[in-house]
């Protein structure tokens, strides 16, 4: 019998030239839908079809993958705000930054979470040029809204372009279908009624509610504060039950009297949160006379909450990943029932406008009212609070 030649050993399977660039964005992706302290290395490898000892090919840690992610979105943020120069007028120049924005809002929808929350686990210094990259994105808005509107003040004009931030941002906040022609057109119009939207005087100085006293509040009602405080300040994986029993002048065994574990503390914290919402909701459209004058109540009710409770609006908003999963499920429903009461009294006062328009708005108006609260950080004092609920009826239409 003849001797069958020997084969060729097969060739070694090439690597992709853009893995690490997948890599990054299936990292980015699952980093937003989970929250960062919950996603690991194998759960990145096993969306990019990877072995998990593979994505040290690329990057060193989750970390380094975080900082390459944040970059990639803020250098195409900048990317999107630079407006050509030559043969352009102001508006031009602001029309074309604007499309673009929405644009990038609409194909970066899974990861710009990356922005608003997860972009707190980075450190320092990656921190800091993260901030600077923002205000340089939002002092291109301004410059050319200045030159449109001269009547604007500089510190006027930033608070429009971090409105339309907020409003572009706002479609990664939620899961409304939506296709994304149409959403491009929605939110367009509404960032130009941002942009043209009338302005009173907006306040340059400070004047927070003054803190409730804890003598006042129970032994469970003060560790709950405290927690919220640290979860705000710190974020919910950073924060320790000891942390929370030093803050609350409570020891740790006592603390476990009120709360058997830090993940029923943040339960405890979004129930509070989620009846604030129901019950400011509903005593809202209770009051109302009509559909303009419900929207009107719904914003101002709104608005209440966030200058009045920051920091419980900021956790509710934030760490949603990191609840038990039956606690999840039964507060995303009372999140989604509360969109849905801003989309049925929208609805009524904008019949022209489907169910879907209405949703993406209501998230847009929402993202916007608590962005901005947490930016100008007045209460109504200061007066902020009414420019902040007018802007947002201006972005409802």
């Amino acid at each position: 019998m003849t001797a069958r030649p020997a084969l060729d050993p097969p060739a070694p399977a090439k690597r992709p030239k853009d893995r690490k660039a997948q890599i990054a964005l299936a990292a980015a992706e699952l980093f937003c839908e989970r929250g960062y302290h919950s996603v690991g290395i194998d759960d990145i490898a096993a969306v990019v079809g990877i072995s998990g000892p593979a994505i040290y090919n690329h990057f060193p840690n989750k970390y380094a993958m975080l900082r390459h992610a944040t970059r990639e979105l803020s250098d195409a943020l900048l990317a999107a705000t630079v407006a050509p120069q030559e043969d352009s007028t102001p508006r031009d120049r602001l029309d074309a930054i604007l499309a673009d924005l929405v644009q990038l809002g609409v194909q970066r929808r899974k990861v710009g979470g990356l922005y608003q929350w997860e972009g707190r686990y980075l450190g320092p210094e990656d921190q800091a040029q993260l901030r600077h990259d923002a205000r340089t994105v939002i002092n291109r808005l301004a410059v050319p809204l200045r030159a449109i509107r001269p009547e604007l003040d500089t510190h006027q004009a930033r608070l429009l372009a971090r409105g339309v931030l907020s409003l572009v941002g706002s479609l990664s906040t939620h899961r409304a279908v939506i296709a994304p022609a149409r959403a491009q057109e929605l939110l367009g119009a509404a960032g130009w009624r941002l942009l043209n939207a009338k302005l009173a005087e907006v306040p340059t100085a400070a004047g927070r509610r003054p803190a409730v006293e804890a003598g006042l509040r129970s032994r469970r009602e003060t560790i709950m504060a405290e927690a919220l405080r640290l979860f705000h300040l710190n974020g919910y994986h950073a924060v320790t039950m000891e942390d929370i029993a030093a803050a609350s002048g409570t020891r740790a065994s006592s603390l476990y009297r009120h709360f058997s574990s830090k993940s029923e503390l943040l339960a405890a914290v979004y129930y509070r949160a989620a009846d604030r919402v129901a019950a400011t909701t509903a005593a809202a459209l209770t009051a109302a006379t009509d559909p303009a004058d419900a929207l009107a109540r719904l914003v101002d009710s709104y608005v209440d909450l966030v200058f009045g409770q920051s920091d419980l609006v900021a956790v509710y908003q934030a760490e949603n990943t990191n609840l038990p999963e039956d606690d999840r499920h039964e507060l995303r429903r009372a999140q989604r029932s509360h969109v849905e009461e801003w989309v049925r009294v929208l609805s009524m006062q904008q019949p022209d406008l489907g169910t879907a328009d209405c949703r993406v708005l209501a998230h847009g108006a929402l993202n916007l009212i608590a962005d901005l609260g947490r930016a100008v950080r007045f209460d109504e004092r200061g007066g902020a609070d009414r420019v902040i609920a007018a802007l947002a009826l201006d972005l409802l239409g």
